[in-house]
């Protein structure tokens, strides 16, 4: 029974409080004015009555209603149902803070009304029931009823009602109570809930689905249950009170116990800033203060919108539960909708009303709750039973049967406070049931059987509906409701009087009256009607109904059972196959299973004593089965495994026995608390169960047999009978159980000692790795911090030390893992009701077990020392170049896989090569690991991954962890600039000092202090102290040319101003090169001493005329003269009919520091201007001449860009008027008349008739060409507009592309561009002279407009001019490429012939970065699932393609223009970066003489070695350029012509090979030729030129270029087999994105034999092994292999056939004692003789002279090869990777070209191309058959032995396969065969499947044949 209403109050405005701001409420009276004990009086209430704040109002409103709910401390909830009028303000009141009484006499003031309050506060929620009542009070108010209002008020006070239906007393007292009377003429009855359990809801629920929707409403229930902020917004509260009420009824059986406040005051809006959850309603008038609640859901009832933030993720619920609540919920809202299709839908339609809508709903959330419970109490833990039940909850357990460890909400769900609510609630095997015990225990089945059966689904939801209906309507027959109600419209009429002042004595005697006589009554008492509660269907159902993924795993658990049977059996081969296939099978769930399944199996059979084999092999089966689980999925295995390692064991020696628990340690579960406590508590339930089962049996046994079925219950029930049989016990029994449950508790905590013990102290005390006191640390975060940090610190530290004291290192373990084991003893024996004396007593014993236990250990320990040890691999030692020498011994470690999943088997295929346990080795050039597979069945592999120390570019420690069998202790990861990534697990056996040493000797072998230090240096000499450079002056011309320059430096100090350099940057001096007295760089030489030194005789004495002469026998000046650039003679005598010549101004490197000593200038310019030039440029490296055009005379110039200043003097101040000459005009004068003198240094082109236009601007040397090439050349405007599009124009995706004109080119300037450029005018080009009137349009005009023509006279699309005057400009004789952002705001001056072309492009900056992303997404460091991370994505952000596609674009460009009479002068940055990499690609493309090994040298040599590109410093080859990192620059220019090698195939006498090569050793360090900046570095060093009569050691090459030339003669691997160049070939390279390919030199890797670049370690090696091989030709061999990807090396193992030809010659040479040729010379020598076969059989020549032939065709590229007839021209088509636009064939470009089909109709099908060897052979039939006469052909290319009836049958009689033929030995005459002939004759031939017998003619012809096959055998 309780009260209907506690208190009643009247809440009124503060009149005297109101002020500027909101006014405020006051309680005017309250009933009882005394508190209940029971329930004392809520503070605060006057601010729920007006949430919105008390105002006055200007108009009466219309009364209104709404409950309020106030939470306590305590979680009991106080329902405030708050009736709110509105009074007139009587005038004193109104005027008494606005006006004074003289102004109110004038004024007057407007009627002002003020809002009261009725409230209610009540523990009861009966909405309907206050509403009635207050609107009684306040009818009786306004209509003036003669009823006094304290009688009903008292009457109200003191009604009593039950709290719930069923009460012991008869009908008509129930009757009673349910009907109240306020003694008012009033009749109300009070419907009570037959179950308090059930929420009572009215509408509610059906009216929140009615306001936002099925799945808004899923979507608040999800967030409800997963404890997230929920907020509702309506302009109604009693609409925010009911969703509130109605969500919370979703959550039944849940109960919410976070802040709930469905009414929100505005004073209490900060409430929302609260952090924990919440579910709050608040009125829609304050959404504007919402904006900042970033982590809360709103909920709009009156806009049907839930709206969810983007930071907060919603688990949603699983399927397939949430498909099926949508669709049942859907049948419930909207029935029509299964009827809506139908033709003839039913007539009558049943329509729930809202009431019965709302239980439908409900019932359908009851279904949810069921089966996501379904079997939840086989998952409760009951500890103790007496004198309290304690239950736990097993969450663990409870996912793990239901298959759903990996859900996200369920999860979550179980984890919430509302979940353990439920458990401490419902948990009691014996209380009162309701109707979801109901559910949970009988109606699962029928839930499952009518899945997807919506009729039957929807009649279980209405079965439930109406008992939940019937809860809240228990009695439909009642009486009709007699309330009064005001008269319509009362609430407008002018009231004389304010509500009454009610007298407090009459309401007080009024409920006094009432207590005593509640006091007399007897009390009303309900029945307890407490049951068992049903355990429902048991788990293993619901397993089976899951399936547990067993069924999909069949293999698998075949092969874990039988792996663990042959290990229990002994057979350990057998084992060891299978072993690594198990290993992998428990990756999966059910495996797991099985797996701890079996074990208990074979220990139940009293197998547990194991030898060490087996040993060794069960614990490395449980290490992997838990390295492998999911955290939840972990506590599983181990919960199984708990018992079998303290089971398994091995005997190590008398009384000496090794548990398997000190072999699993290493796992974070044993560190984990919640693990140990749901083990402990699982263990604890199982003996408390087997202790009252015992008890029973005991009984039993004196009465009759034991029932089985007593014996199958669970410990819950036995709980439950305990708990319904304690009252009927004596006090005494009572104790005695109480005693017995506490005693094994406390047994049970003794053994959880020990276990803990056992899992947490290492087997090696003194060492202590395994017990990872972070672990325990990071876990007890979880569970009540056990350990501190503190505890953990000093723990780490004591690990850490070696002070040697064992004793005291043994005693900080023993002490951290007691202080665990204590704790944990703590949180469970006080859960579990231990008491203090017992829980005194463990705090005592644990020390001592903790000690014993350590003392065990320690004998264990000393006797696993003595077992023989683990057979680790033993170290492979590496082969070693000469000259190489080992820094560090092999260090064991494990090379684990990285992201390339080539190696790990897989989709890609093949063995798991790694992991890989072996040895890292540290040498004086590499850094190598070798070793072999840990996988059982490629062990016998070799692996080997290296690369030069030089190329190391990262180092870092990785913390995740990887279990293999052993301990492992640190693990890094070494990066490599060779695209090669080593992932290293250090084994236990290595410290960690040796780790940081094996890294600091990286770290000081990488970066040197100086570059002499490197091993190029080093290599071949004997170990010496590092001289200081200063002391090194080897060469004495070095001394000579310093004191020269410091000679000629004093002459002019006072002669000629001194000019300190203003723009050069810092010296060279900080990369380790010291300076040789006073910098000679930083003074400019005067002209007096220029003009003395002219001759080279006037300055050089005879030790510098040396040096010079070495200069200009250098390869570059060779190729100056070659390219008919000028001569450098004694005298200097210079031919004046030469446009250029070569200087000597730079020979002391006065002039630019960076630059050769010899350079190409114009004629015309004297050595004195080149100083006053070269200060405008950076570095000083002025325009020079590197290269001319042989047919059109154009120059191809390099330089720096200018500085900043320099090019506003260049372009802006040459025209302006001065006062007087100055330094600047004079400078821009040199610089003018320079590029004029190289401009009139070329023919003029110029034609009046505009045939030179722009717009025809096409290669004139086209004529002699292809047409059909002619057509695809790409016209120069396209080009402009393509290279002078910004960087945002390059293209993002790798296939965009424009086919234009039968080619395909990329369009970079779209039309968004071409606007761009329109507004910002800044990148303009200079004018070309032409007729004044266009000038100043085109000073103007838009680039993309002005050289991007076409050859149309239209108007352009981007807003060019239609005049055709436009387009017929004369072309610029010199064209300056330059930056765009150094050439800002330059103009052209119309009378100039040069013109500036500015560009965009990327710096060394992006190139770095570009790089380091190109790695990652060539060699990633782990395997990754995420799309964003996938390798093209990598790639594509790594803009590397991009930056390629900018440099072809841009050579491209150069090219055109230089093949059209136009010079080019690059000044790009600096002039070594991307200066170099375009100067150079030009050259490659333009001249086909650098497309040879020779030319490429000396291309390489001229712009990169000798134009000083900063090979130290964008190495990061020291020590000072250590920072500055790694920049390739070199790398991505052979890229590039990786790139061009790909599109044209036969213009490369190189392979691509030579350019990996290259790549390879430019960062190598093994030669010289790629180290420092200059030649005037190398000079200081005395690396230029070696000194006559100096000893090179054997073997040791300084230069690469010597290494490349001394293996070219042994080897063609260098040669492009497919090498025959067209004369003149000029090369335009597709450049778009499209047509680039990722370098295999990225991506490929040899695990066999390490990189294939050291050719001695790789090929040497090889020719060793194969020597050593051919020794024993006994045994039958065989060379057949399987090539393994990622391992072999595929050039080696499948050579191309050229190769393997020119092998086999030398083989037979060699074995005919000849002097083998060398392969050159062979090759000449077959390519001379084809051409002449070719020539004399004209238009009959062979298939083999196709590939011989030098004249082929290259209109195509590498995807469609043309290999051209010399004699008549017809063509084969390779069609390679071919798309439309590519592989066209130009039929009408070539006379007399054949066709495809006729070229094929040349070459004979018949069998003679396969038939190495033939003849007669008498072969004996199978058994009983006789001898026959056959005609054999031994087949080497289809490796067959055939035989036919005779020489010209066709038809195969039989065939015998020689892959199965195992030997072929000498046979002895048999019966049958022929007469006459020699025993010698016969021969068998023995295959897998039978044996041949053969007679020959003769014993010559046996051993011919037996030769024959052993040759093709031995070949295969």
């Amino acid at each position: 029974m309780a009260r209907l209403a506690d208190y009643f109050v009247l809440v009124g405005y503060d009149h005297d409080k109101r002020g500027s701001g909101d006014g405020q409420g006051r309680i005017i009276q309250r009933f009882p004015e005394k508190e209940w004990e029971d329930n004392p009086f809520p503070e605060g209430i006057q601010l729920f009555c007006q949430p919105g704040g008390w105002q006055l109002v200007l108009e009466r409103k219309s009364p209104n209603f709404f409950v309020a709910v106030l939470t306590k401390i305590n979680s009991e909830r106080h329902y405030c149902a708050c009736f709110t009028f509105w009074e007139a303000v009587e005038s004193s009141q109104q005027n008494h803070a606005d006006v004074t009484d003289e102004d109110s006499k004038f004024i007057q003031t407007p009627q002002l009304f003020a809002p009261k309050s009725l409230v209610l506060v009540s523990q009861l929620d009966h909405t309907e029931v206050f509403r009635n009542c207050l609107g009684l009070i306040y009818t009786i108010y306004i209509d003036c009823l003669d009823f006094p209002l304290e009688k009903v008020i008292g009457n109200l006070l003191t009604c009593i009602v039950p709290i719930t239906g069923g009460s012991q007393m008869d009908d008509e007292n129930e009757e009673a109570l349910r009907t109240i009377s306020l003694g008012a003429g009033d009749r109300q009855v009070i419907q009570i809930p037959i179950s308090d359990a059930l929420p009572v809801t009215g509408c509610s629920v059906a009216l929140l689905l009615k306001q936002l929707g099925i799945n808004n409403v899923l979507d608040l229930f999800c967030a409800a249950l997963t404890e997230h902020k929920i907020l509702f917004l309506s302009s109604s509260y009693q609409r925010l009170t009911e969703a509130c009420r109605a969500l919370l009824a979703l959550m039944f059986p849940l109960k919410y116990s976070f802040t709930y406040i469905p009414i929100l005051p505005a004073q209490l809006i900060e409430v929302l800033s609260s952090p924990t959850p919440f579910i709050i309603g608040i009125h829609s008038s304050f959404r504007a203060d919402m904006q900042d609640l970033l982590d809360v859901i709103v909920a709009d009832l009156d806009g049907s919108t839930v709206v969810i933030p983007e930071c907060i993720h919603i688990s949603v619920l699983p399927e397939p539960y949430l498909a099926q609540t949508q669709t049942a919920l859907s049948m419930v809202l909207d029935p029509e909708l299964e009827y809506a299709d139908y033709a003839f839908p039913p007539s009558s339609m049943s329509v729930s009303s809202m009431k019965f809508q709302d239980k439908e709903i409900r019932a359908v959330f009851l279904r949810l709750f069921a089966q996501l419970f379904q079997g939840y109490r086989w998952s409760l833990q009951i500890i103790r039973i007496h004198p309290e039940p304690v239950i736990r909850f097993h969450k663990v357990a409870f996912l793990a049967q239901r298959v759903l460890l990996d859900d996200d909400f369920l999860t979550k769900v179980l984890d919430g406070m509302a979940f353990a609510g439920f458990v401490s609630e419902r948990g009691s095997p014996y209380r009162v049931c309701d109707l979801f015990d109901e559910l949970v225990a009988n109606e699962i089945e029928r839930i499952r059987s009518e899945e997807g059966n919506p009729q039957k689904v929807l009649k279980h939801v209405k079965e439930i509906s109406e008992m939940l209906h019937r809860n809240e309507n228990p009695y439909p027959a009642v009486a009709m409701h007699k309330i009064q109600k005001p008269t319509e419209g009362s609430y407008l009429r002018m009231q004389r009087k304010t509500f009454p002042q009610l007298d407090e004595g009459m309401v007080q005697w009024i409920i006094d009256q009432a207590t005593a006589k509640l006091k007399n009554a007897p009390p009303a008492v309900k029945a307890e009607m407490k049951c068992m509660v049903p355990m429902g269907p048991p788990t293993a159902a619901v397993i089976d109904r899951n399936g547990i993924i067993l069924a999909n795993s069949a293999r698998r658990l075949e092969v874990v059972r039988n792996c663990i049977t042959y290990i229990f059996e002994n057979k350990m081969l057998e084992a060891k196959k299978m072993l690594p296939a198990m290993l992998r099978a428990l990756k999966g769930r059910a495996a797991r299973q099985c797996l701890t399944e079996e074990l208990n199996l074979h220990v139940m059979q009293n197998r547990a004593v194991l030898d060490h084999q087996q040993f060794d092999y069960v614990v490395r089966m449980m290490n992997c089965a838990l390295q492998d689980c999911t955290p939840l999925d972990e506590h599983v295995v181990a919960a199984a495994f708990l018992p079998l390692v303290t089971a398994f064991c091995r005997k190590l020696g008398s009384g000496v026995t090794q548990f398997a628990y000190s072999c699993v340690q290493e796992h974070l579960v044993w560190t984990n608390l919640q693990f140990w406590e749901a083990m402990f508590y699982s263990d604890v339930q199982n003996h408390i169960r087997a202790l009252y089962l015992e008890m029973d049996s005991e009984q039993l046994l004196e009465t009759g047999p034991v029932n089985g079925e007593r014996e199958e219950r669970s410990a819950l029930e036995v709980g439950a009978e305990q708990l319904c049989m304690w009252p009927t016990y004596s006090k005494e029994k009572q104790q005695e159980l109480i005693d017995k449950e506490e005693s094994t508790v406390y047994s049970q905590a003794i053994h959880y000692g020990n276990r803990l013990t056992y899992l947490l102290l290492p087997l090696d005390t003194s060492k202590n790795r395994l017990l990872r006191s972070t672990a325990i640390g990071d876990m007890e975060s979880v569970s009540n911090s056990f350990v501190t940090n503190s505890i953990a610190g000093s723990m780490a530290e004591s690990y850490d030390t070696e002070s040697g004291f064992e004793d005291a290192e043994t005693s900080d373990v023993a002490n951290s893992v007691v202080r665990f084991i204590n704790r944990f003893v703590d949180k469970v024996c006080t859960e579990s009701g231990v008491s203090s004396d017992h829980l005194k007593a463990l705090h005592a014993n644990l020390p001592d077990i903790v000690q014993m236990h350590i003392e065990t250990l320690d004998a264990v320990h000393r006797e696993s020392k003595r077992l023989p040890p683990i057979q680790k691999p033993k170290l492979l030692r590496p082969s070693l170049l000469i000259g190489e020498e080992l820094v560090m011994e092999g260090l064991r470690v494990f090379l684990e896989p990285d992201g390339r999943e080539e190696s790990m088997g897989g989709s890609v295929g093949g063995p798991r090569i790694l992991p890989a346990e072996g040895a890292i080795f540290l040498t004086s050039y590499r850094i190598i690991f070798k070793g072999v597979p840990i996988e059982t069945l490629v062990g016998e592999q070799t692996v080997i991954r290296s690369f030069p120390v030089a190329s190391f570019t990262k180092d870092k420690k990785i913390s995740q962890h990887s279990r293999t069998e052993q301990d492992i202790q640190d693990r890094i990861q070494l990066r490599s600039s060779t695209f090669q990534l080593m992932k290293i697990a250090f084994d236990e056996e290595v410290g960690s000092e040796m780790v940081e040493l094996f890294r600091k000797h990286i770290h000081k072998l990488r970066y040197p202090q100086y570059v002499h230090s490197s091993f190029a240096f080093t290599v071949g000499q004997a170990a010496k102290q590092v001289i200081e450079p200063k002391q090194k002056e080897k060469n004495p011309s070095l001394r000579t040319m310093s004191k020269n320059i410091m000679k000629n430096a004093k002459k002019t100090i006072g002669r000629q101003h001194i000019t300190r350099k203003k723009f050069t940057p810092p010296t060279l001096d900080q990369r380790g090169i010291p300076a040789h007295g006073d910098n000679p760089d930083q003074i400019s030489v005067s002209e007096e001493m220029e003009q003395s030194a002219l001759t080279l005789s006037s300055t050089i004495r005879s030790t510098d005329k040396s040096t010079m002469s070495h200069v200009v026998e250098r390869a570059c000046c060779r190729d100056y003269q070659r390219l008919g650039l000028g001569t450098l003679s004694n005298s200097l005598t210079r031919s004046k009919n030469e446009p250029f010549r070569i200087t000597t101004v730079n020979r002391m490197y006065g002039v630019c520091r960076s630059y050769p000593s010899l350079l190409i200038i114009p004629q015309t310019i004297q050595d004195n201007t080149m100083h006053r030039i070269s200060r405008c440029y950076r570095q000083n490296r002025f325009p020079v001449v590197c290269w001319r055009n042989s047919r059109t005379k154009a120059v191809l110039l390099r330089s720096a860009g200018l500085h900043g200043k320099s090019v506003v003097g260049f372009f802006k101040s040459q025209n302006a008027p001065t006062a007087g000459p100055s330094p600047a005009d004079s400078t821009s004068i040199e610089q003018e008349k320079y590029l004029q003198a190289v401009i009139n240094s070329m023919p003029h082109y110029a034609d009046t008739g505009g045939r030179n236009t722009l717009s025809s601007f096409t290669s004139t040397h086209m004529n002699s060409s292809d047409s059909s090439d002619k057509q695809r050349q790409p016209k120069i405007g396209v080009l402009m507009k393509q290279v002078m599009s910004g960087k945002e124009d390059v293209p993002s995706s790798f296939s965009r592309g424009v086919l234009g004109n039968r080619a395909r080119l990329i369009t970079l300037a779209n039309q968004r561009a071409t606007m761009k450029g329109r507004e910002s005018p800044q990148g303009k080009w200079g004018s070309i002279r032409g007729s004044g009137r266009l000038n100043a349009y085109s000073l103007n005009s838009d680039v993309g407009v002005r050289l991007a023509g076409r050859e149309t006279l239209s108007s352009q699309a981007n807003g060019g001019p239609s005049d055709s005057h436009y387009f017929r400009q004369q072309r610029a004789g010199l064209y300056i490429i330059g930056e765009k952002s150094q050439l800002k705001g330059a103009k052209q001056d119309p009378l100039q012939q040069w013109e500036v072309v500015p560009i965009e492009i990327f710096d060394v900056r992006h190139v770095k970065n570009s790089f380091k992303k190109l790695m990652k997404a060539c060699v990633p460091s782990s395997a990754s699932s995420d799309p964003n991370l996938s390798y093209y994505r990598s790639l594509e952000e790594s803009d590397w393609l991009s930056q390629l596609h900018k440099l072809l674009q841009v050579s491209v460009l150069v090219v055109e223009l230089l093949d059209n009479g136009s010079s080019v002068l690059i000044s790009l940055e600096d002039g070594w970066d991307v200066t170099t990499q375009v100067v150079s690609l030009v050259q490659l493309l333009s001249d086909q003489h650098y497309r040879t090994l020779e030319g490429f040298r000396l291309l390489v040599e001229k712009e990169w070695l000798s134009f000083g590109h900063r090979f130290s410093h964008r190495g990061a080859q020291t020590m000072a350029s250590q920072s500055s990192g790694f920049t390739p620059v070199f790398l991505q220019f052979l890229d590039c012509v990786h790139q061009i090698h790909l599109q044209f195939p036969m213009e490369f006498e190189f392979s691509l090979y030579y350019l990996k090569f290259l790549a390879y050793h430019y960062v190598s360090n093994r030669f010289r030729t790629f180290l420092l900046d200059s030649d005037h570095e190398r000079i200081e060093l005395g690396l230029m030129y070696e000194e006559k009569g100096e000893k090179k050691p054997q073997h040791v090459y300084k230069s690469v270029w010597d290494y490349i030339d001394r293996l070219s003669k042994k080897t063609p691997i260098f040669f492009n087999y497919l090498y025959a160049p067209e004369d003149g070939e000029v090369l335009r390279p597709y450049g778009n994105i499209s047509n680039l390919k990722v370098w295999d030199y990225y991506t490929h890797e040899t695990l066999s034999e390490g990189p294939p670049y050291d050719w001695e370690l790789v090929y040497g090696r090889r020719e060793q092994m194969d020597d050593g091989e051919r020794t024993d030709t006994m045994a039958p061999q065989t060379q057949r292999k399987i090539v393994w990807p990622c391992y072999d090396n595929q050039n080696k193992t499948e050579p191309d056939a050229i190769s393997k030809l020119l092998e086999e010659l030398q083989m037979l040479e060699c074995e005919l004692g000849q002097v083998p040729d060398k392969w050159k010379e062979t090759w000449d020598k077959i390519k001379t003789t084809q051409r002449t076969e070719s020539k004399q059989e004209g238009k009959h020549l062979s298939s083999s002279s196709l590939l011989m032939s030098s004249s082929l065709s290259h209109h195509r590229r590498s995807q469609c090869v043309y290999l051209h007839e010399a004699a008549v021209g017809s063509t084969l088509n390779l069609s390679l990777d071919t798309d439309s636009s590519t592989t066209s064939t130009p039929s009408s470009g070539v006379l007399g070209r054949k066709s495809t089909s006729t070229l094929y109709s040349q070459f004979q099908t018949s069998e003679s191309e396969h038939r190495s060897y033939e003849g007669v052979l008498y072969k004996r039939g199978a058994l009983l058959k006789a001898w026959k006469s056959r005609w054999f052909v031994l087949d080497k290319t289809k490796h067959q032995l055939r035989y036919y009836d005779s020489k010209s049958d066709t038809d195969v009689k039989g065939i015998v396969d020689l892959a199965e033929v195992e030997s072929v030995t000498l046979g002895t005459a048999a019966m049958g065969a022929p007469k006459n002939i020699e025993e010698k004759a016969f021969f068998d031939l023995k295959t897998t499947k039978r044996v041949y017998n053969f007679c020959a003619q003769d014993c010559q012809s046996a051993q011919q044949w037996i030769d024959k096959i052993q040759s093709c055998l031995s070949d295969a």
